[in-house]
This record gives C-alpha cells, structure tokens and sequence, in this order.
C-alpha cells in the first residue's frame, strides 16, 4: 500500500505533469495522470450540463423535467421517427431499460411524448405538444448557449474535434466496463 501511495504521489510529483487537477488524487496513475484529469473534467462536465438542461427547459417552460427527461425528448423528437425503448437505450447509451422506461412514461402522462403498439413493440414519438417544446428549448439555447458560446471564441471546428476525441473514450470506458464485469 505505501509502495503505491509513493508511485502515486511520484505520478503527481513527477515534472511532466503539470499540476494536474484532479477529484481523487489516490487514482492518479504513472502510466497516464491525465486519465485522472479528463475523469475531473467529466464529472464537471456531466455536472454543468444536466443543470445547463434542467434549467433550459425550465426557461422553454417546462419547470418539471430531469436531465434525463429531457435527453430523451429531443432523441424521439430527432428525425421525427418512432423509436423503441432497446434503440432509445442503445444509442443514449443507457444501461438501465427500467429507468428509461420511467421516464418515458412520465413524458407520456405529461404530453409530450406518445406510445403505439406494434406486434410486440412499443414505439414512442413526440406529440405536436413536445415538438412545440423542443422547438422552445432550442429558441432558449440558441439565445443563451450558442450566443456565448461565439462569444469565447472557442471555434465550431475544435468543438467538433473534442466531441469525436469524447466518443472514442467513450468507447473506451465501455470496454473496460466489460471488463471489470468480467473480473
């Protein structure tokens, strides 16, 4: 354990990384302290934009939906095509069908979102009601997320690199996720 502890504290100590911010120091690693890094990064991240989402769509005048809510309304409302709750799961990379199922019921009761059973299926699609919002909470993101987003001057291009770089690791984090399950 302190042979560790000193590999640790040589990965953070070592002049190659430069004060690297990090959540949990105990996690650094030599072979990659920006692994640790990137994680912080995430958790912000993660943090800042379910509460960017959260209070978006209170803006657009729903006060009532979680982030969790709301990634799904705008996945039914993409391309205006039925989807089924494994798609919707798959490609939200969603684990967990019963929490989706929730909420997706809650949209349901709510309005925005309808269910049709095909064979033994169910298919979900936005009402006009949640098309409407959608349409609202772009309205409010436009005016507050990309109006400030041009202001930085943080360019389109480099965003787009960074959120290719963010699924390739997320791929990675999967695979190892598989593995761990495996261990």
């Amino acid at each position: 354990m302190a042979a560790e502890k000193k590999r640790v504290d040589s990965a953070v100590n070592n002049k190659s990384i430069k004060d690297p911010i990090v959540s949990s120091h105990h996690l650094v690693s030599e072979r990659c302290a920006e692994l640790s890094e990137l994680e912080y990064a995430l958790i912000m991240t993660s943090n800042a934009f379910n509460k960017w989402m959260v209070r978006c769509m209170t803006a657009a005048g729903e006060p009532d939906m979680g982030p969790l809510d709301v990634s799904l309304l705008h996945h039914i409302n993409h391309r205006n095509r039925q989807k089924k709750l494994a798609d919707i799961c798959f490609v939200l990379n969603v684990e967990d069908t019963h929490i989706v199922a929730y909420a997706l019921k809650k949209l349901v009761k709510a309005g925005y979102v309808s269910s049709e059973k095909q064979g033994k299926e169910l298919y979900f699609s936005t009402t006009e009601q949640g098309q409407k919002l959608c349409d609202k909470y772009r309205e409010v993101r436009e005016t507050c997320l990309i109006a400030l987003q041009n202001e930085t001057g943080i360019s389109a291009k480099s965003i787009g690199e960074n959120a290719q770089l963010l699924r390739a690791i997320s791929a990675l984090y999967d695979n190892a996720a598989r593995t761990a399950a495996s261990l």
